[in-house]
Protein backbone atom coordinates (compact mmCIF):
# COMPACT_ATOMS: atom_id res chain seq x y z
CA UNK A 1 0.00 0.00 0.00
CA UNK A 2 1.24 3.46 -1.05
CA UNK A 3 2.00 5.79 1.76
CA UNK A 4 1.18 9.38 2.01
CA UNK A 5 4.05 11.17 2.16
CA UNK A 6 3.07 13.31 5.37
CA UNK A 7 1.94 10.50 7.56
CA UNK A 8 1.18 6.62 7.13
CA UNK A 9 -2.57 5.78 7.11
CA UNK A 10 -2.60 4.05 10.50
CA UNK A 11 -1.05 7.33 12.08
CA UNK A 12 -3.60 9.41 10.74
CA UNK A 13 -6.03 6.98 11.95
CA UNK A 14 -4.62 7.57 15.23
CA UNK A 15 -4.54 11.37 14.95
CA UNK A 16 -8.40 11.28 14.13
CA UNK A 17 -8.86 9.41 17.00
CA UNK A 18 -6.76 11.71 19.25
CA UNK A 19 -8.66 14.81 17.33
CA UNK A 20 -12.13 13.82 17.95
CA UNK A 21 -11.38 12.82 21.40
CA UNK A 22 -10.29 16.15 22.00
CA UNK A 23 -13.47 17.95 20.38
CA UNK A 24 -15.83 16.19 22.92
CA UNK A 25 -13.31 16.89 26.02
CA UNK A 26 -13.48 20.25 24.87
CA UNK A 27 -16.75 20.59 24.46
CA UNK A 28 -18.07 18.57 28.20
CA UNK A 29 -15.27 21.04 29.73
CA UNK A 30 -16.29 24.17 28.52
CA UNK A 31 -19.73 23.72 29.58
CA UNK A 32 -18.54 22.68 32.64
CA UNK A 33 -16.41 26.05 32.96
CA UNK A 34 -18.74 28.33 32.03
CA UNK A 35 -21.82 27.15 33.78
CA UNK A 36 -23.80 26.47 30.53
CA UNK A 37 -24.91 22.99 31.82
CA UNK A 38 -28.55 24.23 33.80
CA UNK A 39 -29.53 26.10 30.74
CA UNK A 40 -29.00 23.44 28.28
CA UNK A 41 -30.68 21.45 30.91
CA UNK A 42 -33.60 24.08 31.11
CA UNK A 43 -33.59 23.78 26.82
CA UNK A 44 -34.30 19.68 27.03
CA UNK A 45 -36.96 20.31 29.47
CA UNK A 46 -38.40 22.94 27.25
CA UNK A 47 -38.38 20.21 24.64
CA UNK A 48 -40.38 17.77 27.22
CA UNK A 49 -37.26 15.99 28.47
CA UNK A 50 -37.77 15.06 32.05
CA UNK A 51 -34.68 15.94 34.24
CA UNK A 52 -33.07 17.88 31.37
CA UNK A 53 -29.99 19.12 34.02
CA UNK A 54 -29.70 15.33 35.22
CA UNK A 55 -29.71 14.11 31.08
CA UNK A 56 -26.96 16.94 30.21
CA UNK A 57 -24.54 15.74 33.24
CA UNK A 58 -24.68 12.38 32.35
CA UNK A 59 -23.59 13.63 28.43
CA UNK A 60 -21.00 15.77 30.36
CA UNK A 61 -19.70 12.92 32.01
CA UNK A 62 -19.83 10.51 28.82
CA UNK A 63 -17.87 13.42 26.80
CA UNK A 64 -15.57 13.98 28.95
CA UNK A 65 -15.01 9.77 30.51
CA UNK A 66 -14.90 8.96 26.81
CA UNK A 67 -12.73 11.00 25.73
CA UNK A 68 -10.06 10.21 27.59
CA UNK A 69 -10.65 6.34 26.94
CA UNK A 70 -11.09 7.44 23.10
CA UNK A 71 -7.68 9.04 23.23
CA UNK A 72 -5.92 6.17 24.51
CA UNK A 73 -7.37 3.47 22.26
CA UNK A 74 -10.09 1.69 25.19
CA UNK A 75 -13.26 0.50 23.80
CA UNK A 76 -13.55 2.43 20.64
CA UNK A 77 -16.35 1.18 18.66
CA UNK A 78 -18.62 1.20 21.95
CA UNK A 79 -17.65 4.49 22.76
CA UNK A 80 -17.79 5.51 18.83
CA UNK A 81 -21.45 4.60 18.91
CA UNK A 82 -22.11 6.04 22.51
CA UNK A 83 -21.20 9.55 21.07
CA UNK A 84 -22.93 9.31 17.37
CA UNK A 85 -26.25 8.67 19.83
CA UNK A 86 -25.29 11.73 21.25
CA UNK A 87 -24.45 13.41 18.02
CA UNK A 88 -27.52 12.04 16.49
CA UNK A 89 -29.87 12.87 19.54
CA UNK A 90 -28.52 16.44 18.99
CA UNK A 91 -29.47 17.16 15.45
CA UNK A 92 -33.00 15.16 16.32
CA UNK A 93 -33.49 17.86 19.12
CA UNK A 94 -31.55 20.94 17.98
CA UNK A 95 -29.58 21.21 14.25
CA UNK A 96 -32.00 20.06 11.99
CA UNK A 97 -34.04 22.72 12.62
CA UNK A 98 -31.02 25.48 12.03
CA UNK A 99 -30.42 23.69 8.41
CA UNK A 100 -27.02 22.26 6.49
CA UNK A 101 -24.91 24.73 7.43
CA UNK A 102 -23.49 25.83 10.28
CA UNK A 103 -21.42 28.76 9.66
CA UNK A 104 -21.36 31.72 6.87
CA UNK A 105 -24.55 30.29 5.23
CA UNK A 106 -26.10 29.15 8.52
CA UNK A 107 -26.77 29.33 12.14
CA UNK A 108 -25.76 26.40 14.19
CA UNK A 109 -26.98 23.27 11.64
CA UNK A 110 -26.10 19.71 10.98
CA UNK A 111 -22.96 19.99 9.19
CA UNK A 112 -20.42 19.83 11.93
CA UNK A 113 -22.31 16.95 13.16
CA UNK A 114 -22.23 15.13 10.19
CA UNK A 115 -19.12 15.30 10.16
CA UNK A 116 -18.17 13.75 13.26
CA UNK A 117 -20.86 11.55 12.94
CA UNK A 118 -18.31 10.11 9.75
CA UNK A 119 -15.19 10.61 11.72
CA UNK A 120 -16.45 7.76 14.61
CA UNK A 121 -17.58 5.53 11.84
CA UNK A 122 -13.63 5.67 10.76
CA UNK A 123 -12.56 5.61 14.63
CA UNK A 124 -14.95 2.29 15.24
CA UNK A 125 -13.78 0.61 12.16
CA UNK A 126 -10.18 1.10 12.75
CA UNK A 127 -10.53 -0.08 16.38
CA UNK A 128 -7.38 0.48 19.00
CA UNK A 129 -4.95 -1.09 16.42
CA UNK A 130 -4.78 1.80 14.21
CA UNK A 131 -1.22 2.03 14.82
CA UNK A 132 0.03 -1.30 13.69
CA UNK A 133 -2.40 -1.62 11.08
CA UNK A 134 0.09 -0.85 8.50
CA UNK A 135 2.99 -2.80 8.86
Amino acid sequence: MKKNPFISLANSLVLLRYSVAFIFLAHATIRVTDGTVERFGGFLNSKGFVYGTSIVWMITAYELIGGVLLALGYFTKWLSAGFMGIILMGIVIIHAEKGWFVGEHGDGGSEYSFILVMALIVIAAAGKNAAIAEK
